[in-house]
């Protein structure tokens, strides 16, 4: 499964978002995966002052990371250009970075976002 970044942030931060099912499927998951492109909207949200973190960026990632085992996946061309030949559903770039991973790897994504589910990604929240 891969994480959106919200998901991310729910996670991070024991958010009653996350349902408890949801929660002991990621417990109990051999992988779960965030984008490399999540690194930038939280980055992007806490330096422009809309997301406040207890740390930096990379310090929060480096915890957060490791505390809950999480891989990621970096953006390379082929996810690049999926994204990009997505239907317009959906116009956030780093979602649809996400969903072109997903549809790629065959991965469910743990998104509160409905529009993700009309890419025929399996999500879970």
């Amino acid at each position: 499964m891969i994480l959106d970044t919200c998901s991310l942030l729910w996670l991070a931060h024991n958010c009653e978002r996350l349902s408890i099912p949801v929660v002991e499927e990621i417990n109990n998951c051999p992988a779960v995966y965030i984008s490399s492109v999540s690194g930038f909207e939280i980055g992007y949200k806490f330096k422009s002052g809309k997301l406040k973190l207890p740390v930096l960026p990379s310090e929060w990632f480096a915890q957060i990371i490791d505390h809950h085992n999480l891989l990621i996946i970096d953006l390379n061309l082929e996810i690049c250009i999926a994204a990009a030949e997505l239907p317009l559903i959906h116009k956030d770039p780093c979602d649809r970075f996400i969903i072109a991973t997903a549809l790629l790897k065959n991965l469910p994504v743990v998104t509160a976002d409905k529009r993700f589910a009309e890419y025929g990604v399996k999500t879970l929240i």
